[in-house]
């Protein structure tokens, strides 16, 4: 069993069921494997939920990267991201599904491991809403939280029948622009 395999059971156990309700075994069982096997990849869990949020970060972050680096005006850079940001989080890529989960519940080490990641990731944000020219007084930390805030929402009530992922992020940006 490889590395990269078992990243990717483990990510979509997580996504679906949450890392709290997801257990060494769960994952061994769907891998095929032995629990104590496991433990030759990663020495605990948590070091197996920080590899697969790594992973997320990674995939998201190039998505983004790319997608700012065709454009220089500071909107269309910012949309290019939101675009980018929402595709990956729509795109059943349970990576970047676990990117999105909620943190607070998990030991208090492990959550400063994944803030610490998850901070890492939104400097890209933090320097393209400083490069916008927003109103004067505005508060450009919760503007960019609350930009976040709607795209990883979005997820929760997405139908693939509706609207694209990179309508919905365009539609986004031009609400609170």
């Amino acid at each position: 069993m490889s590395r990269a395999r078992l990243l990717s059971v483990s990510a979509r156990l997580f996504a679906k069921g949450g890392f709290e309700a997801t257990s060494m075994r769960d994952i061994a069982g769907r891998a095929g494997m032995l629990a104590g096997s496991m433990y030759y990849h990663f020495p605990s869990k948590n070091d197996l939920i920080a590899a697969v949020y790594a992973a997320g970060v990674a995939e998201i972050g190039a998505a983004v990267d790319a997608a700012i680096a065709r454009s220089r005006a500071p909107w269309s850079r910012l949309e290019a991201a939101c675009v980018a940001h929402l595709e990956a989080l729509l795109a059943d890529s349970a990576h970047a599904a676990v990117m999105t989960a909620d943190l607070s519940r998990l030991d208090s080490r492990l959550r400063r491991r994944l803030v610490a990641m998850r901070d890492g990731y939104e400097q890209r944000f933090i320097r393209l809403v400083a490069a916008l020219p927003l109103a004067a007084g505005t508060d450009r930390s919760l503007w960019r939280l609350q930009l976040l805030g709607s795209l990883n929402w979005t997820p929760t009530w997405y139908r693939r029948r509706g609207k694209s992922p990179a309508a919905i992020a365009r539609s986004i940006v031009a609400s609170l622009r």
